[in-house]
């Protein structure tokens, strides 16, 4: 019922704007020239492509190294031929997650339409640079997804969705957690930063990354950790020493597409040369969703927060001091009345990871990149406390597409590999990366020395066991759904895997009140509740489902 009537309302709506939908659907970039852009690619192995100087190499750790040069529209067509392969792979877990959660064809009919009405302006608030990008990355494409929407424009959702995956934080897990430091936090006084991007699509999603290096016929090289198809930014560093990430704030359920955060990040990462300059860039900007935009500057050896809200942009700029921590709030002036922003400080996790961050800082004098990396590591909570594995009140959340370090006045940046930020941490200088491209590198790499290693925890008992939670939760989760029935030994399992984490009891409370054993609900629940529940709205489910269960009894 309620499913029929938000149709009716959106069905509505998309007839009183369907001129607007259709002239967005129409809407393309001027690609004059795209016909002399050359697109055959070279392969010489299964791990190495080329276009001229342009180049697509994965690396000895399966991280995919790019270096693409141009204007616009040669940026696009060329990145798109160099990647189309892992583009198709994103692409295919990106919609194949849509597709399961919409399982039935009468509703991705209505998915589709509203998605179109609710990007029905974003065509007007892209740059038409970045339109340009966007469709000569557009033209590789895969052809079965047409019936969604055409390439171009499904391209074009694609760089909002990481925006709706913020505002609506049930399609993919958002807890982002970043830090700088510099003067006297830091072991040689320079400025240092580090973040998690915990963004989560889909295990498959996050398995082909790519480091990268854009030469662009305007404004500044850059390099940026990124995935195919997506030319907008979430952790990147430029030549000049400017480095950005972006964390989610909390949104409220946006109508109507605006400028996609990443393509603002991106914006001030190829154009920027100074934390005034990345100021100025985002204020002329509309967005859709609130973000903490984490901007460090080499030249003023400091880093600030942009953040930006629709109605509302603050700048949260630290005196008399040498570290500056961002989770999932905001600091600024600006939000400090903020209804939706104290609300989430209150209910949410982001003030732990805030603390626990802060206390991780005050721990490690003296930072280096290698002790930057053990903070992005951090699976305990505050005061050692243990949290379970995959508890989002973590630093590492165990979800992370990727943790990323930043030292911007050497121009170093050091990347994870798989899994998660557990993998080794790859170190990039970009003053050498660019110069061995423009040269018409040919020997593969262009990584440094400087690497640091795994996480020892990743051949570890404990991770093995979490990777089995993993699955086994969702198997649990899922016949709870269908109303299935589950072994005792499937739920003890469970406990024995991961047995310091709520939800772990949370699930077998569900279970068992499902299956009406109500007295084995009201144990487990009671088991959740001793341990550190990640936020307040779950603590009082839990305390709603104890009072039911009693009442069943």
């Amino acid at each position: 019922m309620f499913f029929t009537k938000i149709s009716v309302v959106f069905g509505i709506l998309i007839l009183l704007n369907s001129c607007g939908v259709k002239r967005s659907m129409e809407d393309r970039p001027d690609i004059t020239g795209i016909e002399k852009i050359d697109t055959t690619r070279t392969k010489i192995n299964d791990n190495h492509y080329r276009i001229g100087k342009n180049s697509l190499y994965k690396n000895k750790y399966g991280i995919w190294e790019l270096y693409v040069e141009g204007d616009a529209l040669e940026r696009g067509v060329i990145s798109g031929s160099l990647t189309q392969e892992l583009m198709h792979k994103q692409e295919t877990a990106f919609m194949e997650k849509i597709y399961d959660l919409v399982p039935k064809t009468g509703y991705r009919n209505f998915l589709k339409k509203t998605v179109a009405w609710f990007n029905r302006k974003i065509y007007l608030h892209v740059p038409e640079e970045y339109k340009q990008e966007i469709y000569g990355t557009s033209l590789f494409g895969l052809e079965e997804y047409n019936d969604f929407a055409p390439a171009y424009i499904r391209m074009l959702y694609f760089h909002g969705a990481h925006d709706i995956g913020h505002a609506l934080q049930d399609l993919m897990l958002v807890g982002c957690t970043s830090f700088a430091a510099w003067d006297s936090k830091t072991e040689d006084g320079q400025l240092l930063l580090g973040r998690n991007f915990d963004f989560y699509a889909g295990d498959e999603f996050a398995e082909e990354k790519i480091a990268a290096f854009i030469n662009p016929d305007e404004g500044h090289k850059f390099m940026m950790y990124t995935w195919a198809g997506m030319i907008g930014t979430v952790s990147g560093l430029n030549e000049k020493g400017i480095s950005v990430t972006i964390n989610a704030g909390k949104s409220k359920i946006p109508l109507q597409a605006k400028t996609p955060i990443s393509l603002v990040a991106r914006e001030i990462l190829q154009y920027a040369a100074s934390n005034e300059e990345a100021i100025e860039i985002a204020k002329k900007r509309e967005v859709f969703v609130s973000e903490s935009i984490m901007v460090g500057s080499a030249n003023e050896r400091k880093a600030i927060l942009i953040e930006v809200a629709p109605g509302n942009f603050g700048v949260y700029d630290v005196e008399n001091s040498n570290e500056l921590v961002c989770s999932n709030h905001f600091q600024s002036e600006a939000y400090v009345k903020d209804n939706r922003n104290l609300k989430t400080i209150k209910e949410s996790h982001t003030q732990y990871r805030f603390d626990k961050m802060q206390e991780l800082l005050s721990e490690k004098e003296l930072l280096t990149p290698e002790k930057a990396a053990d903070i992005l590591r951090n699976k305990e909570g505050l005061g050692g406390s243990k949290l379970g594995m995959g508890n989002e009140m973590a630093i590492n959340q165990l979800l992370a597409h990727h943790g990323i370090i930043y030292k911007p006045e050497e121009r170093k940046v050091w990347v994870s590999a798989n899994p998660y930020q557990l993998g080794a941490f790859l170190s990039y200088d970009l003053d050498k990366a660019f110069n061995s491209f423009e040269r018409g590198n040919i020997s593969g790499s262009v990584m440094t020395d400087e690497t640091i290693a795994e996480d020892p925890f990743v051949n570890t008992e404990a991770y093995k066991n979490y990777e089995k939670y993993r699955k086994l939760s969702q198997e649990i989760t899922d016949a709870i759904l269908a109303e299935e029935k589950v072994s005792a030994e499937k739920i003890n399992k469970l406990k024995f895997l991961n047995p310091y984490f709520w939800e772990v009891y949370k699930i077998a409370g569900d279970y068992y009140f499902q299956q009406k054993d109500y007295k084995k609900a009201v144990i487990n629940y009671k088991q959740a509740k001793i341990r550190e529940v990640t936020t307040l709205p779950d603590e009082e489910y839990l305390e709603k489902m104890i009072k039911k269960s009693y009442r069943r009894l």
